[in-house]
């Protein structure tokens, strides 16, 4: 294999079967022929592109044909799956996983085994589009104790009253699965909100600097009315809510990880057509330093999340391995994608050449589902066994 990152270790013949391995070479195909050569307008308009989720919903790639089940839904192989989509661009990775990451790991993980089997199927076909609302105006790292949305509890159903902002993807969704503190028991719960039910208002944010072509949304809820059937029945406290952010941060370990291949595709393309002082850019010492950091960086952060899949595929699953990973690679992911951008001088600062992109979108990455500072103090409470969190 010639690939750059993946060929060096054989990391994906290790890790994933034949079979799943094919699928993955479809979606890089399907991407670089459908997806890529429409971000840089995307990015430009800060619009998401119908060809995004068009071409990829058709492969199945939660449920993808000639794949076992427990492969198709381990966490390598979903790994995998959001490195190769944000290798190709970050938004596009982080719209598909809004949908097959946080979502469905809200009903899988957080709802009643028969709430799940109702609705998983729906969530795989993209028949419900949903998202995850967690995040509120003023409470993003603090959220654990912080949460100010509120539900009451009114006859057979529920009155939600509050605010979720940064929610990626929300103007497109079915249903917001929104998390609430039950005025009752001070404990945190979730509910599967109609986006179109009275009493919600979406808006979306604008003047993003990064994912741009990710419509994030300010979501007002007041007053909104759900039946009781409609509260993930697996979601009573912040326990819970902890365990679903746990599964989640591999996800964006992965993403930061695809980011950095990204951005090194782009450097190695550049870098072997451009001219200067009259030989390739690429036969230069100093631009095959940043390089060769570029391609440490993507296969040591590919070494990392593929040692934290394998663990939790064996049933190890902990907070500080998770974060660990997200830290760990979101920095290296700053570093990666502004190497790339070095290299290509001025032009890196152009959407043709790409790494802009990835240079940009590595800022949204280092900040979502869980900031530096955030995954460091868990990583540290597990080294020490005391908590540092105010």
């Amino acid at each position: 294999m010639n690939d750059p990152v993946l060929g060096r270790l054989g990391f994906a013949e290790r890790h994933l079967s034949a079979p799943a391995r094919r699928v993955l070479e479809r979606l890089s195909e399907t991407l670089e022929r459908d997806v890529v050569p429409h971000m840089a307008g995307a990015w430009d308009d800060a619009t998401m592109p119908d060809a995004v989720l068009g071409s990829l919903v058709p492969l199945r790639l939660m449920d993808p044909e000639g794949v076992e089940e427990s492969e198709a839904d381990s966490s390598m192989f979903s790994g995998f799956r959001c490195f190769i989509l944000a290798r190709a661009d970050v938004s596009a990775a982080t719209i598909y996983t809004a949908q097959a990451g946080l979502f469905r790991t809200t009903i899988r993980h957080g709802a009643s085994p028969e709430q799940a089997a109702q609705l998983d199927p729906l969530v795989r076909s993209f028949e419900m589009r949903g998202v995850f609302c967690l995040t509120e105006p003023d409470h993003g790292s603090d959220i654990a104790g912080g949460l100010a949305t509120r539900a009451r509890r009114e006859g057979d159903g529920w009155v939600i009253d509050g605010e979720k902002r940064w929610i990626g993807g929300a103007d497109a969704a079915d249903v917001l699965a929104v998390f609430a503190r039950d005025e009752a028991d001070g404990q945190v719960k979730a509910f599967l909100v109609d986006r179109h039910d009275p009493g919600v208002d979406i808006r979306i944010i604008t003047g993003k600097v990064s994912l741009r072509p990710l419509q994030n949304a300010h979501i007002t809820l007041r007053g909104v009315r759900v039946a009781e059937e409609r509260r993930l029945q697996g979601v009573n406290g912040w326990r819970d809510v902890a365990g679903l952010l746990r599964r989640m941060r591999s996800d964006v370990a992965w993403i930061a990880t695809g980011l950095q291949a990204g951005a090194l595709d782009a450097a190695l393309r550049y870098t072997a057509q451009r001219q200067q002082f009259g030989r390739s850019l690429g036969g230069f010492q100093l631009v095959q330093e940043k390089l060769a950091r570029m391609l440490g960086n993507t296969t040591s952060s590919l070494a990392l999340v593929a040692a934290l899949s394998a663990n939790q595929d064996a049933g190890s699953w902990s907070d500080e391995s998770s974060a660990l990973a997200k830290m760990v690679t979101a920095e290296r992911a700053r570093e990666t994608a502004a190497l790339a951008r070095e290299v290509l001088g001025g032009n890196g600062l152009l959407l043709e050449h790409h790494a802009a992109r990835f240079f940009a979108d590595a800022e949204a990455v280092y900040s979502y589902e869980g900031t530096h500072e955030i995954n460091a103090l868990i990583v540290g409470r597990s080294l020490t066994g005391a908590s540092a969190f105010a």
